[in-house]
This record gives C-alpha cells, structure tokens and sequence, in this order.
C-alpha cells in the first residue's frame, strides 16, 4: 500500500510547502509484509486526504502592519534595513540574510571630552606602573627595604628606557623612622637610593610633597641642581640617625651599634654639606636637634631650588623693578642717597 506526498497550497509564488512522512515506501510489497503497517495505514491515509482538502488561507499582502513595515524600510536610508520586495504578493524581506556582510573592523566609539592621549588605551597593573609610564618615581612612605627596592628598580628601569630622559622623583616620606621619631628601618636604605640616583645617567628632579625627613631630605637635596622644588606647605627636617631598639642585645653588642649610628650620621652631615652648599660644620650644628625647615627656609638653607606655587611665573614676570615703580610714582631719588 503506497503513501505519496502530500502537498499544500502555497503561501506564495515562491515559497512552496511539502510534507513527505518519513518511515514509508512506495512499494507495496514492503507494507504488505508487515501486520502494523496494513493496520496503520488506513486512518493515515484519511486523515492525509481530510489535511489536504483543507483551505489555507493565503498571506495578505495589504496587511496594514506589513505595508507600513515595507514604506519604513523603503525609506531608511540604512543599506541593512528591511527592503520591499519586488513581488507585491510576497512579504518584505531583509538583504542581510541573501547577501551577509561583515564589519571590517569594530566600532569606533567617540572619546568624551576629559578623555585625553596620555590616558592608557588599558588599565594598568597598578598606580606605580601608571606613574612610571609618565617617568615618575612617588615615595610616599617610610624608606623600609620593600620602597627601597621598588624606587631602586624603577630608577634603573627608566634609565634602560631612555637614559636621556629626565627622572621625577616626588617625595613625601619620614625617611627611616616614623611620624613618631621610631626606626623602622637602617640608614642604609636611604643612601641605597642616594646611590642609585647619583650612578644614573638620567637628570634626577625631585619634588617635595608633604614631608622630606632624615634621609628623605637628603634625597630631596640630591636632585639636580637647579630642579629641586618643593611644594609651598611642605615641611623638610634634618636630625641625627636613631639607634635601633637594642632588645635583649649584650653590651659590646650597643657599643658597635652606637659606632654605626656616629658613622652614619657623619656621612649624612657630608652629604647634606655637599649638596646644600653649607659647611659641613653648619650642618652638624643644626642637626643636633631636629631642624624643621618649611618651603622658604628650605630654599635658603639650600634643600631646594625653587618653590612651587601656582602662577608664580606670571606674577614674577609682571612685577615691577624698584626703579620702575618709584619712575611710574614720580618719585625722583636725589643724587648721592
């Protein structure tokens, strides 16, 4: 017993249906040698010839929905909207799907306006990476061994960069003690970094923000000649090294250490007198007690070179000599005054 294909009206022109059941031969020899199929076949052979008898509407092509779709479309001047079809009896249909298009590269989005070119195209790692890549060395705690060995390690790492380039080092630390005056770390971390800065082939500019104290001041006072600056609320402090704290040490054992600290604190005074310009017996003398040094006295005891305040250029720039003020004042200065 045969089954064929049964086929419904079409939608369209061009969108033809058929429906063929699946499991079914047209010979029948095969539906005769099996008891289920002779039994089966029957009530699928009406319920095919009830289907096909059926009407089926057919698609309006007047469909108020699908005609304001197909004006909207024809309109657009997007090359990717939906388009009417040439045949008024078949639904509007999209170019996308018969001829895909890819983008060549990915959208652009437009940059907002605090957005500017020094801003990286990716997060950095951290802080201290963003700053290095502007070729910025912050101290911004107590000299321990752990700042000692980041600020050692980007001092050399700019220098592999461009040893031609020069190197900003802000520095806001208390040096090797705390805010408190306790060590926290020994007096070879500081001239670790004085060191460093001194072999490098790169112009060192350094920058006081907040505090420069102990050993942070002597590398405030290294800097280039000329490119010390100091903001003008900062504070800079020049006092003896500290003994550490001696525990359960044995005598002999404080006697060496106290040899250390005269030491240390004997080549800090030579240091400080180099680069300050004073004799080394001035600075010995006002280091006898901690000696607090704000952005003016700084700059006349020689930390700093300059100090940084906003406008400062501008207003120098346009004041006037004495000369000039007492010639616009009609002030004549008698000869021999």
């Amino acid at each position: 017993m045969a089954c064929g294909a049964v086929t419904f009206p079409p939608l369209s022109p061009r969108m033809p249906m058929a429906f063929a059941p699946s499991g079914f031969s047209s010979s029948s020899s095969s539906s005769s040698s099996s008891p289920f199929f002779s039994a089966a076949a029957a009530p699928l052979r009406i319920r095919a010839a009830s289907t096909a008898a059926l009407p089926v509407p057919p698609l309006n092509p007047r469909d108020p929905f699908l005609s304001k779709l197909a004006s909207a479309a024809a309109a657009a001047p997007d090359p990717f909207a939906l388009a009417s079809s040439p045949d008024p009896d078949s639904p509007p249909y999209l170019h996308l799907f018969d001829s895909p298009k890819l983008m060549a590269t990915p959208a652009q989005v437009e940059r907002s306006v605090s957005y500017n070119e020094h801003r990286p195209r990716k997060p950095p790692p951290d802080l201290p990476s963003l700053l290095l890549h502007g070729r910025i060395v912050y101290i911004g705690m107590p000299l321990v061994p752990v700042v000692t060995e980041l600020v050692i390690a980007e001092l050399l790492y700019l220098q592999w960069m461009d040893p031609k380039q020069p190197i900003y080092l802000y520095i806001n630390s208390t040096g090797t003690t705390r805010d408190d005056g306790e060590t926290v770390a020994m007096e070879t971390e500081g001239f670790a970094i004085y060191d460093a800065m001194m072999q490098l082939k790169n112009e060192i500019e350094t920058v006081a923000v907040g505090a420069a104290i102990g050993q942070a001041c002597l590398l405030l006072a290294a800097g280039k000649k000329g490119r010390r600056f100091m903001m003008p609320h900062s504070k800079a402090m020049i006092q003896q090294p500290r003994v550490p704290s001696s525990g359960q040490m044995p005598a002999s054992d404080v006697i060496i250490r106290a040899k250390e600290v005269v030491t240390n604190k004997d080549t800090l005074v030579k240091l400080l007198a180099k680069h300050t310009g004073n004799s080394v017996d001035t600075v010995s003398k006002v280091m006898q007690r901690p000696f607090y040094m704000d952005s003016i006295k700084a700059k006349e005891f020689g930390v700093i070179d300059k100090i940084l305040w906003r406008g400062q250029e501008k207003m120098m720039a346009d004041a006037l000599s004495p000369e000039e003020w007492d010639r616009q004042a009609g002030i004549k200065v008698a000869d021999g005054l």
